[in-house]
């Protein structure tokens, strides 16, 4: 190789024309018939031509000479045809080499310049010949079906793709004045259904590849800016829960499973007493939130003078529900009833969760009651733990309660025991997180009302504490019949920042960030956090399939069906961890949602704020009213410290972004 000397590389998917300006240790250095100078190895060359330039000619004539080179290259390439070559050839299943297959497609005398258009025509035509360096070996007739097919197919997506931008284009430039649910014909709405997919599967959606094609050749850089498309569409609702379709959470039932509760619900059934208790003569209540339907729980008390008791009632779902039956298997892939502002998605069919099952008031329903006789301390003396019959005399609110905390001798009582009763963990090393719930409600007109609820409020610090004495009790009584259950542990917290229930506002929420995450074991363990030697969940059995499975194991203990075994109580743990997890993060996300959805429409308003910390370019501050996280961009020699009461404006809130920016 000298100077002088043509060659060609590909570059890009190109051939490109270059003459030789210096060689040095297997590299060239080139220019090009574009007017580049590149340098590149000896192996890069897709042809080296005999013929040479004489580069004292000037820069500017010789790469008019390079152009003039090219181009007559490309028409002697038109004179090539590939299809009829690979008929004669395929036959023969050979590798040809170049000068051999140049003869082939030409009859003249053969040059640099017919090697080079044939090197360029089977680069550009690869459906009939494998092309590796300077050879060619003819493809299979099979093989060739299958590439011309694949050239078809890439042809048409092409046109498609080009059909799918003009559309997009026209759609987002005209998005004010498109009518709502607008009317498509099949290819257009082909094109809302490959970037639907792309929307909510991101890389995983089968069409990823045309959608992110049709977008960048769009000029959309940020998919979120299609939903307002999708709503026009009708495809959304302009509040959809897209993390429930991308998590293909189902909303319904099967249809097996819903014929099966049915079933379960036409069947009557006639109270047992010789295997269950009568306890229908107990004053058994119910302490909920206003808007709930489905009762697991209820607490009834009975004042003795020196001594009373307290019973807690749980109804026993495993007396309908049976261990792998269809209601049971979609309860156990569901895991949890989930309860969003706007829907609530539940763990049983309603019939069931809201009807059969649900604790409601002057209905017979079969229970399993802890019964908890305590001395005027509150100390435990003993417990019992039955399966019953149960009747509940009232259904109550926590505002019911509240009103009555003064007045009612019972609830003065049951108050005074829960009290004394979290003390009592306190003194053992429980950590006590005081923070106040934002309870988030649509209404059926998209009305969003939240409300800043006391969690130490008498009704709900009562029923709080005796559910927490209730499932320690219950696990207690697990661990000594040598039973496996869903038991909860939690190691000490990393720091504690108070003692008791003293802490302000900024400690809780700090603790809470501080606490060591909770396990889930087969056998008891402490559980730091609350203070306790053992604890399970096991007053929710409508709604939680852990508290479920613990039921079934105390039902097993008290001779009601057969316990699960070690394994597969591990088995059950692990297998409802993920769905558990998915659970408290559609929770989470949800009531977010539709609290930015409410500060949407408070723009420019002042909100109370609590400087939580400093990051590198923002300083970390809670929305107090509504207990959520966002950040305040440092500002000129601003010097917040942390726990620092401020009050902030609202700048820009998105709801479907997760964006809520302020500024003070």
């Amino acid at each position: 190789m000298e100077q002088g000397n043509i060659v060609e590389f590909i570059d890009r998917q190109k051939i490109l024309c270059a003459v030789v300006q210096e060689v040095r240790n297997q590299r060239l250095k080139l220019l090009t018939e574009n007017n580049r100078e590149v340098s590149l190895s000896l192996n890069r060359l897709s042809h080296k031509s005999r013929k040479a330039l004489d580069l004292s000619l000037g820069r500017l004539k010789t790469i008019d000479a390079l152009r003039e080179i090219a181009e007559f290259r490309k028409q002697l390439m038109q004179q090539i045809n590939i299809q009829e070559l690979w008929e004669v050839l395929n036959t023969e299943q050979e590798w040809i080499d170049l000068p051999t297959m140049t003869e082939f497609c030409f009859s003249d005398a053969v040059t640099s310049d017919h090697e080079s258009a044939v090197v360029r025509a089977f680069f550009q035509n690869r459906l009939y010949f494998k092309f590796d360096q300077n050879r060619f070996f003819p493809i299979s007739e099979e093989q060739v079906n299958r590439n011309i097919a694949q050239e078809q197919e890439a042809a048409h997506k092409a046109m498609r793709i080009d059909r799918f931008v003009a559309y997009l284009k026209t759609w987002l430039s005209g998005l004010s004045d498109l009518p709502d649910h607008f009317e498509l014909m099949e290819d257009a709405s082909a094109c809302l259904s490959i970037l639907k997919s792309y929307y909510l599967l991101d890389k995983e959606s089968p069409c990823a590849d045309e959608a992110k094609a049709v977008l960048a050749r769009s000029g959309v850089d940020d998919v979120e800016s299609l939903f307002p498309l999708f709503v026009k569409a009708g495809i959304f609702d302009i509040n959809e829960n897209i993390a429930l379709i991308r998590q293909e959470i189902p909303q319904n039932f099967a249809l097996e499973t819903e014929n099966h509760a049915d079933k379960l619900v036409a069947a009557s059934f006639t109270p047992d007493m010789s295997h269950r208790k009568d306890l229908t003569a107990l004053p058994i209540m119910t302490i909920d939130g206003q808007s709930t339907l489905d009762y697991d729980d209820a607490i009834s008390f009975e004042d003795y003078g020196d001594t009373c008791c307290v019973g807690v009632h749980i109804v026993d779902v495993g007396y309908f529900v049976k261990k792998n039956d269809p209601v049971d298997q979609e309860a156990r892939l569901r895991a949890s009833s989930i309860y969003m502002p706007d829907k609530k998605i539940s763990m049983l069919p309603s019939c069931l969760a809201e009807g059969m099952c649900s604790l409601k008031a002057g209905e017979l329903r079969p229970a399993i009651s802890i019964m908890i006789r305590l001395d005027p301390a509150a100390n435990v003396l003993d417990y019992e733990i039955v399966p019953g019959w149960i009747r509940v005399q009232r259904q109550l609110t926590y505002y019911d309660v509240n009103m009555m905390a003064d007045t009612s001798q019972e609830i003065i009582r049951l108050c005074d025991i829960a009290a004394r009763f979290r003390q009592k963990r306190l003194g053992n090393g429980a950590v006590q997180i005081t923070l106040p719930d934002i309870n988030v409600w649509v209404g059926e007109n998209g009305d969003i009302t939240i409300n800043r609820i006391n969690r130490e409020s008498p009704g709900r610090m009562m029923v709080t504490e005796i559910m927490i004495l209730a499932n320690w009790l219950m696990a207690r009584f697990l661990s000594d019949h040598g039973t496996s259950a869903i038991f909860r542990a939690q190691p000490g917290p990393r720091e504690r920042l108070y003692r008791g229930n003293e802490g302000t506002l900024f400690q809780n929420y700090m603790q809470r960030r501080l606490l060591s995450r909770f396990m889930l074991y087969h056998q008891a363990e402490r559980h730091s956090g609350l203070g306790l030697d053992a604890y399970v969940t096991a007053t929710s059995p409508i709604r939680k399939y852990y508290d479920l499975v613990t039921q079934r194991q105390i039902r097993a203990v008290l001779g009601q069906e057969v316990p699960y075994s070690t394994d597969e109580v591990r088995r059950i743990i692990q297998q409802l961890q993920e769905p558990m997890q998915r659970v408290s993060r559609m929770q989470y996300q949800r009531t977010r949602y539709w609290i930015l959805k409410f500060l949407e429409s408070r723009i420019g308003q002042k909100e109370d704020a609590l400087v939580l910390g400093k990051r590198r370019n923002a300083y970390q501050v809670l929305l107090t009213e509504y207990m959520i996280e966002c950040d305040l961009a440092l500002g000129g020699k601003m010097e917040l410290k942390p726990e620092t009461q401020i009050q902030v404006t609202l700048q820009h809130v998105s709801a479907r972004k997760d964006v809520v920016s302020v500024f003070m």
